[in-house]
Formats: C-alpha cells, structure tokens, sequence
C-alpha cells in the first residue's frame, strides 16, 4: 500500500526507509503541518475525517499516476485522520527517483492532486471558541500550468 490514512501521528523514518533504492539519486518529501491561524482566524486544532475506502482507492490511484507521469522509483503518502493540534504533521508525502527533478515534480503532483481529489474534510477549532468546515477550492494543481 503507497496510501493510507492514519488516525495516529505519523512515524514518518520508516516512511523514509522505505524509499531508499540504490538507483535513486533524489528523494523529496513534503509534510503539511497543521498552522495557528487561517483567513485571520487563530487556529487550536483542528478534525480531518474521511470517506476512507474511497480514499484510500484514490490516494493509490493518485500514486501510480505520478510514478507513471514522471517515472520515479518509489512513492509515499500516509493523510491523518481525526484531532490534530497545532505542529502536528496532517499529511506527509515521499518521493525517491534517479534524478531530483522528477522527485520535485512528482512530489507536488501528489499533494495537489490529494487536496483537490480526495473526500477528505477538515474542520478547525478557532481560540474563540467556534468552529468551521474548511473547503480546499483554492488548490493550485502545479502540472496543469507546465509543459509536461
């Protein structure tokens, strides 16, 4: 499995390990951390849930499209589930290929593709004292504005 979702904090060295490969030259990673404040509000936490089988189908699908698309060795992706405080890791991705470009590219392919096509909610916990629903609409697909 090169997706799933974790309703603990994510151990992200085994994750590491296993994208060591002797023919990969570059490896890329990116960890979405759960930040303080959104839109001029301060945040103290926030909830992610999931329609997990659906997910999970689409995280994987989303994995092997970027292998395919960019011809990397190796991919990674584990998104939390449930409460999260501020500094937690919410999302990590990993990418391990002959050559750092690919890496990068591939990398930022599967984080966008991730907030834009998968049915996960977040919903975050305001120091006011209220909360809301978070909608990701604003998520800038990076490859849908190159050449390839």
């Amino acid at each position: 499995m090169r997706f799933g979702l974790s309703s603990v904090a994510i151990d992200i060295a085994p994750l590491h390990d296993e994208l060591r490969h002797g023919g990969s030259g570059g490896f890329c990673s990116f960890e979405g951390w759960v930040r303080n404040s959104n839109e001029g509000r301060e945040v103290g936490g926030l909830d992610y849930e999931a329609y997990a089988d659906l997910a999970e189908l689409e995280g994987e699908r989303i994995i092997a499209e970027a292998i395919a698309r960019y011809g990397v060795t190796a991919a990674r992706c584990v998104h939390r589930t449930g409460s999260l405080k501020v500094g937690d890791v919410a999302v990590w991705v990993g990418v391990s290929s002959p050559h750092r470009d690919e890496a990068f590219r591939a990398c930022r392919y599967i984080i966008d593709e991730i907030k834009h096509r998968l049915p996960i909610w977040k919903k975050e916990h305001y120091l006011s004292g209220e909360s809301n629903w978070v909608a990701c609409t604003h998520v800038h697909r990076e490859h849908e504005h190159q050449g390839g």
